[in-house]
């Protein structure tokens, strides 16, 4: 009941998403750090590939890369605006999630209730 496509793939996103966050939270603590490269996480267009060859996105995992931002004078690459804007879109991303995925089960919740 739980493992159809709009279920796993909105887990993809989930699981994407919230290591989005905690990927950008790493960045702003490290804005300081010498020599510290932002990392930057990407899933969305394996999941994009994945749904649109109709396989399943069971098998997509987020991947954690390196910013090709510059580097400073001290080697470190985090951009405090990028990250502040990627953890907004992040936010706002990850609660649109959530209410797909409620808006799931508190369908699935009425249909055995008999509403």
């Amino acid at each position: 009941m739980f493992d159809d496509v709009t279920s796993q793939t909105l887990q993809v996103a989930l699981s994407g998403l919230a290591l989005r966050q905690r990927v950008t939270a790493n960045n702003i603590a490290n804005l300081s750090t010498p020599g510290f490269h932002a990392g930057k996480v990407g899933f969305e267009n394996s999941l994009q590939a994945a749904l649109s060859d109709g396989g399943s996105p069971t098998g997509v995992a987020p991947t954690v890369g390196q910013s090709l931002e510059p580097t400073q004078l001290n080697g470190n690459n985090v951009n405090l605006d990028e990250e502040t804007l990627s953890s907004v879109d992040t936010g706002l991303r990850y609660q649109l999630a959530l209410r797909a995925m409620d808006g799931k089960f508190s369908l699935i919740s009425d249909v055995v209730k008999g509403n």
